[in-house]
């Protein structure tokens, strides 16, 4: 899978995604990342960007040409159209099935804008997607760009060393992960559940279902009603759920 980030801060991009995960994913080949400088596509000698706002205002504005070019030297350079993901707290909010479906893209392009925006004519010309990573501004478009990169990479085949790590963590089936421990088997007086250590798979599956169930229960409520649960699984959110009603009276 290709990434290729349109930006004004290259080396923010590379220096955040050449590590850990990704960084062994692109060393290995299982995904490609590129930064593209949107500066290096200024038609000016001072490789000016942005100028002030129409209509007034505060902060600036960056120009719709340097973006354009910038873009097309990518679509040139990949001989297709691809979706390009505009970061913006305006979009829609980026979550697990997301994640999954821009994972069955072959390249993606992310567009990061920076100060004020962005002129709205070249977002009108090229973007597909407005997407969010929450309510809540932030300087750039950097940040959510490598939190998408990151969350979207772990689903790509051979990315991570167990690959179904990524259908058990958080999020599968719209549940939150159940808790997990590791050695010792006590620390501080708190010690290891025992069906952990009791070698029954099933009843450790068992056990770790129940639990997400229940953190999901507590945690993230809002979650539950797009969860895939058994029947009697139904039935129980339903019933902590008009206990919780009950209490709240």
């Amino acid at each position: 899978m290709n990434f290729h980030i349109l930006t004004l801060f290259p080396e923010m991009i590379m220096q955040g995604i050449g590590t850990s995960i990704t960084g062994r994913a692109i060393e290995a080949g299982h995904i490609s990342v590129e930064a593209v400088n949107i500066r290096d596509y200024s038609d000016n000698k001072h490789c000016k960007v942005d100028d002030y706002p129409y209509g007034g205002g505060a902060g600036m504005v960056m120009y719709a040409e340097p973006v354009f070019r910038a873009y097309e030297a990518v679509r040139e350079k990949i001989g297709k159209t691809p979706r390009v993901l505009y970061m913006t707290p305006q979009g829609r909010v980026f979550r697990q099935e997301m994640a999954e479906e821009l994972s069955k893209e072959e390249d993606l392009i992310f567009l990061c804008g920076h100060y004020e925006g962005i002129d709205e004519r070249v977002l009108e010309e090229i973007v597909t997607d407005h997407v969010s990573i929450g309510d809540y501004v932030l300087t750039g478009g950097e940040l959510p760009a490598m939190v998408m990169i990151d969350a979207i990479s772990r689903l790509v085949p051979g990315v991570l060393n167990n690959d179904a790590s990524a259908e058990i963590e958080s999020f599968h089936d719209n549940l939150l992960e159940y808790p997990q421990y590791s050695r010792p088997e006590e620390w501080r007086g708190k010690k290891v559940p025992e069906v952990l250590m009791s070698g029954h798979h099933a009843n450790i599956e068992k056990w770790r279902r129940e639990q997400s169930l229940i953190r999901t229960m507590l945690r993230r409520p809002d979650l539950l009603e797009n969860a895939n649960l058994t029947k009697q699984e139904r039935v129980l959110v339903d019933k902590w759920m008009r206990e919780q009603d009950t209490d709240a009276e």
